[in-house]
């Protein structure tokens, strides 16, 4: 229907000035008019130009109003022509928001004496706003004062309304032709009769809705192929949930750790406690706690198997670490080198740079006659290839590594030296319960997914990258990951 009006229109004249106008005149919605234009003169029936006008509507509570009266003229009525009303009685009258208002804009129209008593000033006010509010519903113009004051009380807000010009096309006709758009049999048989529509071969075709890689994903690749370039073997990490044993008891961490306190630790309700450890293992390593040996004087106190057993999320994926060098022990020697990337779970407050869950990646070599020097060395290898070249280290402290460093490397955009990893050696307290020979060292390493990622995507809160507050268009949108070039 707007079809053909708009035409047979052009017809007989030479321009539709307003569209708008043009569907008020002929009762024809305007956005039906709208969608009608845009397909006449994408096949150049009709030549548009775009109109933009500024138009106020009500907001609902100048809609409101404009229904019921303003604030002040429903005050000003509910106070009586004689006499007075008490302020406490009139409030019971009026809504909250209306008797607030109304007090406020009768005061400064002197229409009532405010006071504990209220009384009338005059007897005869005009609803101004209320009119007002009726003619801009009607599309009426007003003036820059009376919209200013109906803007700042928030009872009108600016609305931009948008149409067209429309005149005749270089294809115009009084009627659209029908022009075949399909390819189907029956138009093939009878193709000569058939005015087909033209193709276009600039067009895009129709964006695919497919899977999109997270960015920590993207990094996680790059990391491990890095891995695997210098002979790592991946390490299964598939459960999340361990015990205090392997996560903690095994890497030769005293039961009175702080890490080990449920501020520090999440620790499971059910199942509670691990089904099964391997006894002998686990006495030498409740020897080597309570009283040492290998060198070391231990602890000195009571190891509580009870405290063992707990089940917990892991803190760390070295505790996956500590289940392959003992599965290792358990054969004939063989030199090894593993990784792993995958989550981990701490008890930690949440901001910007912390989550209670997150990603951890872990190198470690065992091999005999492994020392700080063959770490540094295998350090620089590594993160030469993150394209990380100047590299510092810094001594620190582990529980189950001795001698641990922190690994430090020149920011060129932040202009300093940033924290990227831990590294040390696994102590003989910790490898030689396993039953590894006592020549056989490990040195290891390890660093966060989220941060080398953060710094790549230029992100700098860790909960627009991971976590239900992430932005899935981000996550479209963001580019291959290319480390180190």
């Amino acid at each position: 229907m707007a079809e053909e009006a708009i035409l047979r229109f052009l017809q007989n004249n030479e321009q539709i000035t307003d569209s708008g106008h043009f569907a008020a005149e002929f009762n024809l919605d305007h956005n039906e008019v709208v969608n009608v234009i845009k397909s006449l003169h994408g096949f150049r029936y009709i030549d548009v130009q775009d109109l933009k006008k500024e138009t106020w509507v009500l907001t609902d509570e100048g809609k409101k109003y404009a229904a019921e009266g303003s604030p002040e003229v429903q005050l000003f009525l509910a106070v009586p022509e004689e006499g007075s009303i008490s302020k406490d009685e009139l409030q019971k009258k009026l809504a909250p928001s209306v008797f607030k208002i109304g007090c406020s804009q009768a005061g400064k129209n002197k229409w009532v004496e405010m006071g504990k008593q209220v009384s009338r000033k005059i007897q005869h006010v005009e609803d101004k706003v209320k009119g007002q509010l009726l003619q801009i519903q009607e599309g009426k113009d007003f003036d820059r004062d009376s919209i200013s004051s109906l803007k700042a009380r928030k009872l009108i807000v600016p609305q931009i309304w948008k149409g067209y010009s429309i005149t005749k096309g270089p294809n115009y006709a009084p009627e659209r032709k029908k022009v075949a758009t399909d390819l189907t049999r029956e138009n093939l048989q009878n193709w000569k009769e058939l005015e087909f529509k033209e193709y276009n071969f600039n067009a895009k075709g129709a964006p695919l809705e497919a899977g999109h890689l997270h960015a920590l994903l993207k990094v996680r690749k790059q990391f491990k192929d890095i891995f695997v370039q210098m002979g790592f073997e991946e390490m299964p990490t598939n459960n999340f949930v361990e015990s205090s044993f392997w996560n903690f008891d095994a890497l030769f961490q005293p039961q009175q750790h702080p890490a080990r306190d449920s501020h520090d630790t999440f620790f499971l309700k059910a199942p509670s406690t691990t089904r099964t450890l391997p006894e002998d293992y686990v006495d030498r390593v409740k020897c080597v706690h309570e009283s040492g040996g290998y060198g070391s004087r231990g602890y000195n106190y009571d190891w509580k198997r009870e405290e063992a057993n707990k089940n917990l999320l892991r803190t760390h994926t070295t505790a996956v670490s500590s289940r392959m060098l003992y599965a290792l022990a358990q054969k004939p020697f063989v030199p090894k080198k593993y990784f792993s990337i995958d989550r981990v779970f701490r008890n930690e407050a949440v901001d910007r740079t912390h989550l209670a869950e997150f990603h951890q990646i872990e190198g470690l070599i065992c091999d005999r006659g492994l020392t700080l020097g063959d770490l540094i060395g295998v350090l620089k290898d590594f993160f030469s290839r993150l394209g990380m070249s100047k590299l510092r280290f810094k001594p620190a402290y582990n529980p189950y590594t001795e001698p641990s460093m922190e690994i430090f490397s020149y920011h060129e955009g932040l202009g300093k030296w940033v924290e990227i990893g831990n590294s040390g050696m696994f102590r003989p307290e910790m490898l030689l319960p396993m039953g590894l020979p006592e020549d056989v060292r490990v040195i290891a390493w390890g660093l966060s997914l989220e941060r080398p990622t953060m710094i790549l995507y230029g992100i700098d809160n860790i909960r627009d990258l991971f976590g239900h507050k992430v932005d899935l268009d981000l996550i479209k949108r963001n580019p291959i990951c290319r480390i180190g070039i």
